[in-house]
């Protein structure tokens, strides 16, 4: 397997909590306030590199590698838990590390467990900043703004979903082209950012990608067949069936409930092919596009709207005393933070301040 190799300024450490050991990424003085990244599905900390050390002057940058991702201790995702055993393991490390007061920063699956962090955490937390992150009511299976399920097992979504030539490949580290659809980099190229831009270090990239946790009981994930389309509905172990709206129910209800209700920031790329109404992840729209056979169509299985359910979510945080602000990005795809570094910098920097001067 290839390692990866750090940018200059970053510190690769292991962190023993209560609950596992956590790879992390650091940078930044750690009399400064604490800033910490999350990564998104199929990566790792290291995605963040270049982003963190734009903040490492001011702030103290904390990457770790999420349960079932990169260098973190391999230990199983009970999915039926939801998003729990992660936010677990975070609050193991935020007492670990004392980082109370932190701001909070997430990407795609790390944007989806900021949700259950903001409810847990919300006194600790000075700003959430959410870059391209999944909706609150889960990934797959669901439709409408409020997050409906199309079936009562909701089916669609969790660990069946996930295209068997593709896990193939991530499980034999196949770094080639060979496939046009299902090789990791080409999947990362077309999916990770808008098609035809270049990450200057996409080889680390989809190294990160190819050290997901894999095997029984880890990445994809086990299954379960469906009477209803697409045939299949969620197992009980591992990253993507922790992602289904069966096992999160309650979070959208518990986000907006926090208190005291830190400011929220929500960055996305007008571009994203991954969070979107049309995301061609989603079982839906794969149907609705002929890219999934069999779809019943829009009356029972319709796509799901990620960008309209986040909408709602925030309006409804924000009808409950919450500040939200919003930066949508032209040209832009999954990644901001990587195909736009200055605008999403200059984004969350101002948010950031907006709390600093209070």
């Amino acid at each position: 397997m290839s390692r990866i190799n750090h940018l200059p300024g970053i510190s690769s450490q292991f962190i023993e909590t209560s609950r596992l050991s956590m790879h992390l990424l650091t940078v930044g003085s750690k009399q400064n306030t604490p800033m910490l990244f999350l990564h998104g599905n199929t990566c790792t900390s290291t995605i963040w590199e270049e982003f963190m050390l734009r903040f490492a002057d001011e702030f103290y940058c904390i990457a770790p590698d999420l349960r079932g991702f990169g260098d973190t201790e391999k230990k199983v995702i009970d999915a039926t838990r939801g998003i729990g055993d992660w936010l677990d393991d975070i609050t193991a490390l935020i007492k670990k590390m004392d980082l109370s007061p932190f701001h909070l920063v997430g990407h795609s699956l790390g944007g989806f467990v900021c949700w259950g962090l903001i409810a847990r955490h919300a006194a600790d937390i000075l700003t959430v900043t959410l870059i391209s992150p999944g909706p609150p009511m889960g990934f797959g299976g669901i439709h409408g703004e409020q997050g409906e399920a199309n079936n009562p097992n909701y089916s669609g979504s969790g660990g069946g979903i996930v295209v068997d030539a593709f896990a193939d490949r991530l499980i034999a580290g196949d770094r080639s082209k060979d496939h046009p659809l299902y090789s990791p980099r080409n999947m990362m190229n077309r999916l990770f950012w808008k098609e035809g831009f270049k990450a200057d270090r996409e080889d680390d990239i989809l190294t990160a990608m190819l050290q997901i946790h894999t095997g029984d009981k880890h990445y994809p994930g086990d299954s379960e067949k469906s009477e209803y389309w697409p045939g299949v509905a969620p197992g009980r172990y591992g990253p993507v069936n922790a992602l289904s709206p069966k096992y999160n129910k309650t979070l959208l209800n518990n986000f907006l409930n926090a208190e005291p209700k830190p400011p929220l920031l929500w960055i996305h790329g007008k571009d994203d092919n991954i969070i979107s109404d049309t995301s061609f992840s989603d079982p839906g729209y794969q149907g609705k596009m002929s890219l999934r056979g069999g779809w019943p169509g829009e009356d029972k299985y319709p796509p799901q709207p990620m960008e309209s359910q986040i909408k709602y979510s925030l309006a409804e945080y924000q009808s409950k005393g919450g500040r939200v602000y919003r930066k949508k990005i032209s040209d832009c795809g999954h990644t901001p933070f990587i195909e736009k570094p200055d605008i999403t910098n200059q984004a969350l920097l101002n948010h950031v301040q907006k709390i600093i001067k209070q």
